[in-house]
C-alpha cells in the first residue's frame, strides 16, 4: 500500500497538474494554429504558384508503370510540406514569445511593487509597550 500512496502523492502535487494542464492546452493550440495555417494563410500562399502549397514538390524521379500492372511510386522531395511546417512553427513562436514577454512583465511589476512592512510579532508589541512605559 505505500508505494499507491506514494503515487498519489506524486500524482496530485500542482506541478504535475500544471504540467497535465499545460499540455493540454498546447495540444489544443496546436490544433488551433494548424487550422489557421491550413484554412486561412495556405491558400493565399497557394495562389502564387495555383495549387495547394502541400502540393509543392521537386520529382527527382517520376512515377513507373511496370509490366505486372503495378505502379513504383514516384520520387520527390516535397519541400512544400516544410515550408508549410516552418511558418506554422514561425506563428507558434511568435505566440509563445508574445506570452512569456507578458508573463515577464507581470512578474516585474509583482517584483516592483514594495511588500508592507510586516506587523510585529505580539512578543515585539509587548517588548515595546515596556520600553515606552519605561521612557515615562
Amino acid at each position: 500500500m505505500g508505494m499507491i500512496k506514494e503515487f498519489k502523492e506524486f500524482a496530485m502535487k500542482g506541478n504535475l497538474i500544471d504540467l497535465a494542464v499545460g499540455f493540454v492546452m498546447g495540444a489544443a493550440f496546436t490544433r488551433l494554429t494548424t487550422a489557421f495555417i491550413d484554412g486561412l494563410v495556405m491558400p493565399f500562399i497557394g495562389l502564387i504558384q495555383g495549387k495547394d502549397l502541400s502540393d509543392w514538390k521537386y520529382v527527382l524521379k517520376p512515377a513507373q508503370a511496370v509490366p505486372d500492372g503495378k505502379e513504383i511510386a514516384e520520387v520527390s522531395v516535397k519541400y512544400g510540406t516544410f515550408i508549410s511546417v516552418a511558418i506554422e512553427f514561425i506563428i507558434v513562436a511568435f505566440v509563445m514569445f508574445l506570452v512569456v514577454k507578458a508573463i515577464n512583465k507581470l512578474k516585474r511589476k509583482q517584483e516592483q511593487a514594495p511588500a508592507a512592512a510586516p506587523e510585529p510579532s505580539l512578543t515585539d508589541k509587548l517588548l515595546m509597550e515596556i520600553r515606552d512605559g519605561l521612557r515615562k
